[in-house]
């Protein structure tokens, strides 16, 4: 007696229910993506109409011109790109230069070291305000970019991320960078940093985005909001000053997604390679 084999149609109907169920969580997803851009053309009559639609009795492109004239809003993305940018640089170098130490240089206590700076991953970032808040006043640093900049450019994630990428590269390149002569830096910035790139990149973009979505810190760091708001910020004075006008509120949304999205699509093909081979796995 012998088996029947499959159906050879079966393989595509399986593939083809796992598309339609991606597709259905891809747009729970973006559904309150797509809602927001639709509200943030719809006239004020329009947004909170009963049935809700999707699409207002007219399209207000001019929304998004004046929800820069209530408030100061080109401001706030301005500070947002140079904290953000600048948090971003310092913490990628920190990062690069810390898991090259972790993984390819031998010295004394380097494990016990790197568990403690692991260890710091499980601290709250609110239990850190208070603490931190007070170095800031003893640097005289609130109410400045560099407080909203370096403090969390320090940080373990970015250590253990490369870390683990250059564990899995061979030890023979160093060996062969040695025999030509190349010492510790030169091989680290010859031979690991090119070949870092794609964890690099899923680094900058993480970074980026946990700077540019920032919201305690700054506010408990900074005085002179109009002055040095970032996004978060702005949009949270916004919406005080503001809050009736939910359109205009939208669309400064929409705008304040554009730097993270430009920063997606300018490092996608190195991110997509970069979770591939980021080497969580170790050895």
């Amino acid at each position: 007696m012998t088996l029947s084999s499959p159906a050879p149609w079966a393989p595509r109907i399986r593939q083809g229910i796992g598309y339609a169920l991606l597709c259905l969580i891809a747009l729970a997803f973006l559904a309150p993506l797509i809602f927001m851009v639709a509200t943030s053309l719809k006239a004020p009559a329009d947004v909170f109409t009963v049935p809700p639609t999707l699409v207002g009795s007219e399209v207000r492109w001019k929304n998004y011109a004046e929800a820069f004239t209530f408030t100061p809003f080109l401001r706030y993305l301005v500070n947002g790109v140079i904290v953000a940018t600048a948090g971003t640089a310092i913490t990628v170098a920190v990062a690069a230069l810390s898991g090259y130490a972790f993984s390819r240089l031998r010295w004394r206590g380097r494990n016990l070291v790197f568990a403690g700076f692991l260890a710091t991953l499980m601290i709250p970032q609110e239990v850190l305000v208070v603490p931190m808040y007070i170095m800031m006043q003893k640097l005289s640093w609130v109410n400045t970019f560099t407080a909203l900049i370096v403090p969390w450019a320090f940080t373990a994630f970015g250590a253990f991320l490369l870390r683990q990428f250059f564990l899995t590269i061979p030890h023979e390149l160093d060996d062969a960078a040695r025999v030509d002569g190349a010492g510790p830096v030169r091989t680290f910035l010859s031979v690991m940093l090119p070949l870092a790139r794609p964890s690099l990149a899923v680094l900058a973009v993480f970074t980026f985005i946990s700077y540019w979505n920032s919201f305690i810190w700054p506010l408990v760091v900074i005085n002179d909001i109009p002055k040095l708001a970032t996004v978060p910020l702005g949009l949270q004075q916004f919406f005080s000053s503001q809050s009736s006008n939910w359109h205009l509120l939208m669309a400064a949304s929409t705008v304040s997604m554009a730097p993270t999205v430009i920063v997606l699509i300018l490092l996608q093909r190195h991110l997509v390679r970069g979770i591939v081979t980021s080497g969580f796995g170790g050895r």
